[in-house]
């Protein structure tokens, strides 16, 4: 087992239970693994094949039922990955177990959610971290460096788009329900608005439109807001899910996750969509133990394509850091990350510091609320047709 002295203290790995092994939870895991401090202990899944292919490869107890998980005295920290409309009840049982927990996002579907994860959160002292989300990349984490820094003086807007092929990707049947937190707003457009308030801060107001286009695919496909910053800044955000354009066409083709991809690949996961006679059976291809998911990053990881705008230039992402183009032409930055860490690593690492260090991780409850503020409100000014100002 790895353990780790700080001065005096020797510092045992966390003891991290994953709920929910589809694909969210797998890449999780790989991260898991590949950190030194992390030990996976149990992992949760109603599904049996995942469920076993985790117990078998870990020699560790599994379970199917979430209660059961919690209840599990081995486990320190649990990583919760199901279904969205799970997320705020499952975070607060498991903190009332004397759990820590690392969600995914969304952190909640409803304000009132959010705010008993909050309560709950407070009451137990326990920590609660709400990711992966696409802000805690290290490239993006480099970019609010430099803009506290104010080296490049004030900041004035950021824009955000990403082009790519989620509507069409393999999903549960009911990850496209309005209603249970499917769709692109909770579980695309989050990362932009996450990336946003990182750079940015609080966003004061939003004016935006989400539709839907495709009728084989009945759910909302894109979105375009424009968000209005509490320091005066502003951001664009864009978002089209139907596997037209691939806007990572302009990141030299590097995928999400900062692996290489196949370039003019427009259309095809539609068509493996348009070729499939079940959702659910596709989906089930990419839990646990089903897919081989890869060990080498080359690149760093990004979401969609990327500028913000200073008084002294503009930075955008680039394969292994940032491009600055300032008053004095173009340079790189380069953002350094570890070997063998995936993106979520930097999550794991969140957790370590709060749960081993006592450092407050800024993607708390209070955070991930702010967040279900915002999607709500980008939802609430397409249907009305109007501005919507945000209260927190």
């Amino acid at each position: 087992m790895n353990i780790e002295t700080t001065g005096r203290a020797v510092l045992p790995p966390i003891r991290l239970g994953i709920a929910g092994l589809g694909l969210a939870g797998s890449f999780m895991i790989r991260a898991a693994v590949a950190h030194p401090r992390i030990a996976l202990c149990a992992g949760m899944d109603p599904l049996s094949h995942p469920r076993e292919a985790f117990g078998r490869q870990f020699n560790a107890p599994v379970y199917s039922d979430f209660h059961e998980l919690c209840r599990d005295p081995s486990v320190e920290a649990i990583y919760i990955s199901s279904p969205h409309r799970f997320h705020a009840s499952q975070a607060i049982e498991a903190m009332e177990e004397g759990k820590h927990v690392l969600v995914e996002k969304p952190l909640a579907l409803t304000l009132e959610e959010c705010d008993d994860v909050v309560a709950a959160a407070d009451r137990t002292g326990l920590h609660l971290i709400v990711g992966h989300t696409h802000a805690f990349d290290p490239n993006i984490r480099e970019m609010r460096r430099i803009i506290d820094s104010g080296e490049l003086g004030g900041l004035g807007m950021i824009l955000t788009f990403n082009y790519n092929d989620f509507l069409f990707r393999p999903h549960r049947s009911d990850e496209f329900d309005k209603n249970r937190g499917g769709g692109i707003a909770f579980n695309q457009v989050a990362h932009q608005i996450e990336i946003v308030r990182l750079l940015g801060g609080r966003i004061r107001s939003v004016r935006a439109s989400v539709g839907a286009l495709d009728e084989n695919r009945p759910a909302a496909g894109h979105c375009t807001a424009f968000l209005e910053l509490e320091n005066g800044a502003a951001a664009s955000v864009v978002f089209s899910a139907y596997d037209f354009f691939d806007s990572d066409e302009l990141h030299h083709w590097i995928a999400e996750g900062g692996t290489n991809k196949e370039p003019h690949r427009h259309g095809k996961t539609r068509e493996a969509f348009l070729a499939r006679t079940s959702d659910d059976e596709a989906h089930q291809d990419l839990g646990f133990g089903a897919r081989v998911l890869p060990t080498k990053q080359p690149y760093l990881p990004h979401f969609g394509f990327i500028v913000v705008t200073c008084e002294r230039g503009d930075m955008r992402l680039s394969p292994n850091g940032i491009l600055i183009h300032g008053t004095e032409g173009t340079r790189e930055l380069a953002v350094p990350r570890g070997p063998g860490r995936p993106g979520q690593g930097d999550a794991l690492d969140a957790l370590w510091q709060a749960v081993r260090e006592g450092r407050r991780c800024i993607h708390d409850a209070r955070w991930g609320r702010a967040t279900i503020e915002t999607i709500l409100a980008i939802l609430q000014s397409s249907k009305g047709h109007r501005e919507v100002h945000l209260a927190c």
